[in-house]
C-alpha cells in the first residue's frame, strides 16, 4: 500500500484536449464515492472481526490484500481503465481496512478515530500548504518524494521477507519499535505519505488546465484514495506504538 510514483508526466503522454475534460469537482465526487466504498465494505470485515471469525477474517484480509496489490499495479500502466479498476481496488482495501482496523480498535479502544481524524487533518494541512503555494511540485520536489516513496516501499518489502525467512530481524525490530528509532522511522514516512499528496494534487491541477480526458478524473481519485489508505495505515501504526509506551 504505497503511494503514488504513478502521478507524473508519463500520464499526459498523447493525451488530447477532450469535449468533456477532467474537472476539480469530478475528481472530488468520485473520491468521495471510492471512499464511501472502502467505509461499506470496511465494515462487513470489521463486523466480522467482533463475531469470533477469525479463520475467515485472515483469508478475506488477504484476498483484499493481494488483490488491492494486483489492481493497483495494473491502474498505474492502464490509466484508461481506472474506472473498474478503482472501485475494484477500493472494495480489496475495504476488506483489509476492516480487519486491520478491528484488530487495532480492540487493542487500542479509541485508536481508529484517532487515525481517522489525523488522516484528514495532514491532508487538509497539505492542501493549504499547496494551494497557498507554500509547497510547489516542482520536479526536484516530485523526484525527491518519489525516491523516498520508493525505498520505504522496498525497506518494507525486505522487512516482510526476512521476517519470512528469519523471523525476528534488526529491520523489523527497528521498523516496528516503540522506542524512539521506531517512533522516528513512522514519523518520517508519515511526513513522506502526507507529502504524496502535493504529487496528488498537482496531478489534478496539470490535468485539469491542461484539459485532460474525463476518465483521468478516476485515476486522479485512486492516486488520492492510494495516499489516503497509505498515510491511515502509518498513523495507526505510529499511534500504536505511543499506546505501547504507555
Amino acid at each position: 500500500m504505497t503511494s503514488n510514483p504513478m502521478t507524473n508526466d508519463r500520464i499526459y503522454e498523447g493525451i488530447i484536449v477532450s469535449d468533456k475534460p477532467m474537472t476539480v469537482a469530478g475528481t472530488v465526487n468520485k473520491t468521495l464515492g471510492l471512499l464511501a466504498i472502502v467505509v461499506l465494505v470496511a465494515s462487513y470485515t470489521w463486523h466480522l472481526a467482533y463475531t469470533g471469525m477469525a479463520d475467515k477474517l485472515q483469508a478475506i484480509m488477504m484476498t483484499g490484500i493481494i488483490g488491492g496489490l494486483i489492481l493497483a499495479i495494473i491502474a498505474a500502466f492502464k490509466p484508461q481503465h481506472s474506472k473498474p479498476l478503482s472501485i475494484g481496488y477500493a472494495a480489496c482495501e475495504g476488506l483489509a481496512l476492516g480487519g486491520i482496523s478491528a484488530y487495532f480498535n480492540a487493542a487500542f479502544p479509541g485508536i481508529v478515530a484517532q487515525a481517522i481524524l489525523g488522516t484528514f487533518v495532514a491532508m487538509a494541512i497539505v492542501l493549504l500548504l499547496f494551494k497557498t503555494r507554500v509547497i510547489r511540485a516542482t520536479e526536484a520536489f516530485r523526484s525527491t518524494i518519489i525516491a523516498a516513496t520508493i525505498s520505504i516501499a522496498v525497506l518494507y518489502g525486505i522487512s516482510l521477507i526476512m521476517g519470512l525467512l528469519f523471523h525476528n530481524t534488526a529491520l523489523s525490530a527497528m521498523i516496528n519499535s516503540s522506542g524512539t528509532l521506531g517512533l522516528v522511522f513512522s514519523g518520517i514516512v508519515i511526513i513522506i505519505a502526507s507529502l504524496n499528496f502535493v504529487l496528488d494534487f498537482d496531478f489534478i491541477e496539470r490535468g485539469v488546465e491542461q484539459g485532460a480526458p474525463q476518465y483521468l478524473e478516476w485515476y486522479g481519485a485512486f492516486s488520492l484514495l492510494v495516499t489516503l489508505i497509505w498515510l491511515y495505515l502509518e498513523i495507526l501504526r505510529l499511534l500504536a506504538k505511543l499506546q505501547n509506551r504507555r
